[in-house]
Order: C-alpha cells, then structure tokens, then sequence
C-alpha cells in the first residue's frame, strides 16, 4: 500500500536565492557531531588531520576528488542522475557498464550521486560544486515532496527510500537550509510508516517483512535524522531491534538476510546498526563478530565491504590499521583511469553490478572518505538516548 504521510504543500524555489542562517554547520556541527557517528570531521581542517591519523593518504584523497569530478560529469539537466549512463547527455554511454534495467530508480541514482560529495564536506552551501549540489538536491527534495514523503518512483523501492534519507537529513543537518527540513522530515515519516508492524523491519515495499540489507538503509537514514534533530521515534527504533533480533546468530556477532544466519554482507549491516544502536565497543557479540569480519578481510564485494570498513573505523585499533591498508590501496589501484571512466570504479569490484558503475562508483568513494565521513562512535559519547536498544 502507498502510504502518505503527512500531506504537507511545500514551495521549493531554488535554494539559490534563500540565504540560510549562514552558520556552516561543518564549523559548529559539534552539536550534531556529539551525538555520535558525527558529521564535524568533514570540514577541510579537520579532514586533513583525520586523512593522516585514520590512515589515508594524498593517493586516496585524490581518488575521491576524482570520482566526485566523475559524478559532475555524469549529472544529468534535470539536476540527477541515472544509473543508465546512455541517459546523460555527456556520457552517452562512453562509460561502460550502465545499469538500464535500473534506469526508472531517479531516486536512488540521485542519492547514491549526491552521499559522496556530502561525505567530503561539499553542500550547496560548501565547497567547489554548490550550483549543481543545490540542482541535486532540489531534485531529490522536489520528488520527495511530490509523493507526500515518498521519494521513490515505479522504478524504485524502500532501498531508495532510506537512501534518499540519508541524503536528505544530512544535507539539512551540513547547511542548517531551512528548507530541506520539511522534505527531510517528511521522507523520515514515511519510513517509519513503512515499517513492518509485526516484525519491525523494511523491504521493498512498505509494510513488507524485512530484510536486514533494507533494515541498515532505513536505520541510518533514521540515525542521520536523529543527528539532524528530525524527529524519530523511538518506538519505530525499539521494534527495528526486533528485528535484528530475529535476524541474528551467534548472540547477535552475525546477521542472516530474512533469519538467522551468518551472511558475510549482512553480518557487517546488523553488527553496524547495534553500532549505533548503543552495543558498547566491548560488547562480545560485537568483539566477536568483528574479528571474523576482520579475518576475511577486504572482497571484491563493495557491500561487504563499506559496511565493513565502517565498523573497523569504529573499532580502531590493529584490526583497523591492517584493514585500512588493505582495503585502500585495493580501490586507489582499481579506480578507472582512462577517457570518460576516469575516476570512476566497475572493473575489479563487485557488488551492486546490477546497478552498474554509478553505484560502485559511490561505495568505492565513501569507503576512501571513511577517515572522516562519520567520527568514530567511540570517541566521544556516542548514542543518543531516544536511538538505542
């Protein structure tokens, strides 16, 4: 069932011509920051420090400034993306493997484009791509507003649901844009709509017994939301425990797809949501789980392993030092470097090859921007008491 929330009538006029309260977020998101998994290492001083105290280097660096050049490229006139890259006007399909079977999901296109440039501290607001941020994120806001919070079209689903979330709440908690606050928490509302009643997760649709891999889309995008001041209800949080609950094996150190299970991919989903969900870094389910992601090391599976990167960020220590190297150097060596790829990732990785190059384009680029898209959960106090177990 479509479900509406809200009905809320928006005027979205171009952020352009609306001064925000011209606080950069980035300079005083200590306040957001504090709450946990944080967004205040994204401005340029404190980037730098994290880059070479967490483990970057100036090749990865570049790597990621070449693939958000990548993705400009590759913005389509309406101000999104498409995962079919024959639909953009520049590209024409010069780069090679487009999704077009996925090319009716604007949304998720759109917000997977759009996480990098806000992992690297770039807004409308912020840094060198603000014209065509503020058409990327109209775009998103516009199509939110229009479903009454729904942000997806026929081609997507909950997965793009969350996504655009995630976009959405973190975009409004960098720029303090008053007018992201409406679609945001709106895109929110029809999350927690959509959660299952009786098992408490996400799928597909809304109201679908959940699959974990759906679960960590919809709980970041909430947890982002809570970092954003959104409000988020704790009752929604309390029964997406549930649900990992009943996902979990092991005590909860791994995570199955629909069940019980152990899936290395949705292992590293569950294990980063009880992140955040409030598991203390010396929980032994957690310590457990870690260590065998950790043992398996960085895959070609970029859904492992940006799940998995996160997690080892959180943790620090030698685990983290020997999976950063690892996992660092695998895609600065793996990122294309030739006529319209360039900057770009498809070959030599995997996961998400249904939706082809602008997707592993995304993940590839958060997982080099990991030393400072999110502060480490454990350095600071880090859950918030209205999003725990």
């Amino acid at each position: 069932d479509d479900l509406d929330a809200a009905p809320l009538s928006v005027e979205l006029t171009d952020f352009s011509t609306e001064t925000a309260a011209s606080s950069d977020l980035l300079s005083t998101v200590g306040v957001v920051g504090g709450k946990g998994g944080g967004l205040g290492g994204r401005s340029g001083a404190q980037r730098q420090s994290l880059v070479q105290s967490g483990g970057g280097n100036s090749q990865s660096e570049a790597a990621v400034e070449a693939a958000l050049k990548w993705f400009i490229q590759h913005q389509l006139p309406d101000g999104g993306w498409s995962f079919d890259l024959t639909k953009c006007p520049s590209c024409q399909g010069q780069c090679t493997h487009s999704a077009t079977g996925h090319a009716g999901d604007r949304c998720a296109a759109t917000a997977m484009a759009l996480l990098p440039f806000l992992g690297r501290g770039y807004t409308h607001k912020e840094g060198p791509y603000k014209a065509q941020l503020e058409h990327g994120i109209h775009f998103l806001a516009s199509m939110t507003v229009a479903g009454n919070g729904k942000a997806y079209g026929p081609g997507g689903s909950m997965y793009s649901q969350g996504i655009a979330g995630i976009v959405l709440s973190e975009s409004y908690a960098m720029t303090q844009d008053k007018r992201l606050a409406i679609p945001a928490q709106m895109a929110l509302n029809y999350i927690m709509a959509g959660q299952d009643p009786v098992g408490g997760g996400w799928r597909y649709a809304p109201k679908q017994a959940g699959d974990t891999s759906a679960v960590g889309w919809q709980l970041m995008a909430l947890k982002s939301g809570n970092l954003a001041y959104l409000e988020v209800s704790p009752i929604v949080i309390k029964k997406a425990v549930e649900f990992l609950n009943s996902a979990q094996g092991d005590d909860g150190a791994t995570y199955g797809y629909t069940g019980p299970g152990a899936g290395p991919a949705t292992s590293a989903v569950g294990l980063l949501c009880r992140m955040y969900l409030g598991w203390k870094k010396d929980h032994p389910a957690l310590q457990r789980g870690v260590e065998r992601l950790a043992k398996m090391g960085p895959s070609r599976d970029l859904y492992f392993d940006y799940y998995s990167t996160q997690i080892l960020h959180h943790m620090e220590g030698d685990m983290w030092v020997a999976w950063n190297a690892k996992m660092r150097d695998m895609l600065v060596t793996s990122q294309a470097t030739k006529g319209h790829e360039t900057g770009s990732w498809y070959t030599g990785v995997e996961g998400g090859h249904p939706v082809g190059r602008v997707y592993c384009t995304s993940l590839s680029t958060m997982i080099l921007e990991v030393y400072y898209r999110h502060l480490p959960i454990y350095g600071q106090q880090s859950v918030d008491e209205d999003f725990k177990e």
